[in-house]
């Protein structure tokens, strides 16, 4: 009875998760669970998780030296932070997956975002005063690293991918990596302004990227496993690398580097060709005469282009109506005798040919015993007999004569 009861929290989604201990009783043979109940039955049932990410938020104040909450994500697929000071949870929120990220923005005070990476590939936002976080982003892989720089979320997938999204959350580049990816940093150079991610790969190679540019690279003795680039000591700029053998590097950067050299080896902005001076004629004194009097005149000109545009309208709109009324279109629009003629003419005289094509546009009715009349003004056309009789007409056929 027990073990079904179990069996039926367990397959429940919504119910509690087990502890370790009803799992390891599910575990167990039939013919040992009334000796396991004996053993296990005076201890405490407790939930253990372990951490699976880490995060600071700042309380109050934005400064480098304020108190800042810790964030904590768990296992059992929970986030909690903590008061810096009396170390009592002040937010507690399931997640749908286990967080392995987190990235936070803003004061807990005032207004927070916490960016939180799922291990199933999903990235959820999590906004101040919100029951539930926000689904923004699945990915096509697992994450390796996600970084905030300004208003954009770069994004280090196992698929060798390197992706931007910004706040309304659209992709905005993604370049693929020659190697798999085993870390990601963001990068605060404040000396110069300089913001961008720091990219580590299984080669032992770290690059340095601003937005989609590569602006420098660098090599490791071994695979690096996790990086932070911050101030270390008296010095601002520091780059700390732990590698996968379990290496300590430290590597500060020279307050007077040039970054800007990579930006240019990349071709930041645009083309060099924008720049080049076209051969472009001179101006004559007849073009700066027509512009000056365009300027001056300008709507006395397109009140009379409008003008003429109607006139032209109104033109076509009568030519077309006395075509259909003396029956001078090429188409007829009789029931009976659907028609559509085309006359050419080849030659200029004093011999030529006329070529007449005529075609039945109805789809079931063929046309029987019709005639084709000439007819002209000019007494020197003598274009021989006047009527001609052409054959039967199928539906949709071509008659040449």
């Amino acid at each position: 009875m027990l073990h079904d009861m179990l069996e039926s929290i367990k397959s429940d989604s919504d119910a509690v998760p087990l502890t370790p201990l009803s799992t390891k009783f599910l575990q167990t043979a039939p013919h040992q669970r009334t000796h396991f109940v004996a053993v296990y039955r005076e201890n405490p049932l407790k939930r253990q998780t372990v951490i699976t990410a880490l995060e600071t938020l700042k309380k109050s104040h934005p400064d480098d030296d304020a108190i800042s909450c810790l964030i904590i994500g768990t296992e059992n697929k929970d986030m909690y932070i903590l008061d810096p000071e009396a170390f009592t949870v002040l937010v507690k929120q399931s997640l749908p997956s286990q967080p392995v990220f987190l990235r936070s923005t803003g004061l807990y005070d005032v207004d927070f975002r916490i960016l939180v990476a799922c291990r199933n590939g999903n990235i959820l936002v999590m906004k101040k005063g919100a029951n539930t976080p926000k689904f923004c982003i699945t990915l096509n892989s697992h994450p390796i690293g996600i970084e905030r720089i300004g208003k954009n979320i770069v994004i280090a997938t196992m698929d060798k991918n390197l992706m931007c999204y910004n706040n309304k959350i659209k992709n905005l580049w993604s370049i693929p990596m020659p190697n798999h990816i085993t870390c990601l940093a963001s990068m605060d150079f404040k000396a110069k302004t300089f913001k961008g991610v720091l990219v580590g790969m299984d080669n032992s190679e770290i690059r340095v990227y601003r937005d989609k540019f590569l602006v420098d690279t660098m090599t490791v003795p071994d695979i690096p496993a996790m990086m932070q680039f911050g101030k270390y000591d008296r010095e601002e700029s520091t780059l700390i690398v732990i590698t996968k053998s379990g290496g300590l590097h430290i590597f500060i950067l020279k307050r007077n580097v040039d970054l800007s050299q990579g930006l240019a080896s990349a071709s930041v902005g645009p083309s060099p060709k924008q720049f080049q001076k076209l051969n472009v004629p001179r101006k004559t004194k007849t073009f700066v005469d027509q512009t000056l009097r365009e300027r001056e005149h300008g709507v006395t000109m397109h009140r009379q282009f409008q003008h003429d545009l109607y006139r032209l309208r109104l033109t076509t709109a009568r030519n077309f109506a006395e075509a259909l009324e003396k029956k001078m279109m090429p188409i007829s629009n009789s029931n009976f005798a659907p028609l559509k003629l085309a006359a050419n003419v080849q030659g200029i005289g004093p011999m030529f040919r006329l070529t007449v094509e005529i075609m039945n546009t109805s789809t079931s009715h063929p046309i029987l015993g019709a005639y084709v009349c000439l007819g002209h003004k000019r007494h020197p056309v003598c274009p021989g007999e006047m009527l001609y009789q052409f054959t039967t007409a199928s539906p949709l056929s071509h008659i040449y004569s």
